[in-house]
């Protein structure tokens, strides 16, 4: 399972879902479900995703083992 910050990065830069979605090139939907773990990113879309933020992937995303 690939958890993620995404929802704290958009807080500290005041970004809305719309306005991220619009700089990685998907719809404000496909954000919601990232943020609410529906969804786990392309690694493309996860390096874009960080970029916008000015961080590394592993400072957004974090891989969690399940029991």
């Amino acid at each position: 399972m690939i958890k993620n910050r995404i929802r704290e990065f958009r807080a500290r830069t005041h970004m809305k879902q719309e306005e991220l979605a619009a700089r990685v090139g998907v719809r404000r939907e496909t954000i919601g479900n990232l943020e609410n773990g529906r969804y786990n990113p392309s690694l493309v879309l996860a390096w874009r995703i960080a970029a916008v933020f000015g961080v590394p992937i592993e400072e957004v995303f974090t891989v969690v083992d399940e029991p």
